[in-house]
């Protein structure tokens, strides 16, 4: 009996280190391949702006067109695109004033943060950043997403630059609260993304899956942002994991003073197209729970417009939270209006 025993041992012993000489194997291959993809990224697509010195070491990626005053700053989102998600709306609006979009640290073209993002890191690097690139106050900030809380936090730090602010279906900092109190619950588990982010150097990112930006996605804009997709999903995970942080100190103080924008001309745009019944299912949302959903949006949305004594908030019915990809001509428009206030302001009027 022993004899078998140990035939199957050995038998066992060289089908382990079969598999595990496969896994390497595909491993290794994995990694040679990520990298001769990351230089064949670098060369095809390169940063259609400037690598800007931040400190450090660090390069930041800005892209600014046009001319005039005041100069709009695009902030983007929580995704792994950065600038590229302007890409509708940039070119109309430098047809009226200086525009300039940016990748956050750690996204497309930007080097990695030296530490975990936090409010003070992402907008004094755009701080620095629009300093070093020779780019001249006032400022009409426009924030999509988490971009929202991130532009208040940066006219707090930096209000003497800011004349104007354009919100697009922008985050509240006490909406994951807030969401969870109307029974709708939109925090879902970052141990699969940190995992999979953790991985990025075996070449996964490189997989024929749907990754990174949303369907509608500007044709041009979706080759780019799939070559950096392994880069970029390390920093949109850190800044992911860092949500609670980022809200927290966007909204530190608002409970005491409601109008932290001053009278700087500001405008909300609220996207309000329904989420497919397909989508519903998918993420488990009750009709109940969305429509809650649907009632807080609306209701902190019109907080975020009071933030300014001048706040209005427009309802976009047929877009979904890429208003600046279903709706680029209400976004370009809302930017005119406060661009155009800013000036009047300015000339005295």
């Amino acid at each position: 009996m022993a004899r078998p025993r140990s035939r199957i041992l050995v038998w066992t012993g060289r089908v382990l280190i079969g598999v595990v000489g496969l896994v390497l194997a595909i491993l290794l291959f994995g990694a040679l391949f990520e990298i001769h993809a990351q230089r064949e990224a670098a060369r095809i697509y390169p940063p259609p702006g400037r690598l800007i010195d931040v400190g450090g070491g660090r390069r930041m990626h800005i892209d600014c067109r046009g001319r005039g005053a005041p100069t709009v700053v695009l902030q983007a989102g929580l995704d792994t695109t950065g600038s590229l998600g302007w890409r509708l709306v940039q070119d109309k609006i430098a047809g009226f004033t200086r525009t300039c979009s940016y990748d956050r640290a750690g996204i497309m073209w930007s080097d990695p943060p030296t530490h975990a993002p936090d409010d003070v890191s992402i907008n004094g690097d755009l701080h620095v950043l629009l300093h070093n690139a020779g780019e001249v106050a006032p400022f009409v900030l426009v924030g999509h997403s988490l971009g929202g809380p991130l532009i208040l936090d940066y006219t707090r730090r930096y209000g003497d630059e800011v004349a104007g602010l354009v919100f697009v279906d922008p985050s509240h900092p006490d909406q994951m609260a807030r969401f969870k109190k109307a029974g709708f619950d939109p925090n879902p588990s970052l141990g699969p993304l940190e995992a999979l982010a953790a991985l990025s150097w075996t070449g996964w990112t490189r997989l024929p899956v749907n990754l990174g930006s949303p369907d509608h996605f500007p044709a041009d804009a979706a080759p780019p942002a799939r070559a950096y997709l392994s880069k970029s999903v390390g920093g949109a995970t850190a800044e992911a994991v860092a949500l609670p942080t980022l809200f927290g100190q966007a909204g530190a103080g608002l409970a005491t003073d409601p109008h932290p924008l001053g009278d700087r001309p500001t405008i909300v745009l609220t996207a309000l197209k329904p989420y497919p019944a397909a989508l519903l299912k998918t993420l488990k949302i009750s009709p109940a729970a969305n429509a809650g959903r649907v009632r807080e949006w609306i209701a902190m949305h019109d907080e975020e417009a009071a933030w300014s004594t001048r706040g209005s908030q427009l309802h976009v019915p047929d877009a979904s939270h890429y208003i600046q990809l279903d709706r680029p001509d209400l976004v370009v428009g809302a930017v005119k209006d406060v661009v155009t206030a800013v000036r009047a302001k300015a000339a005295g009027g």
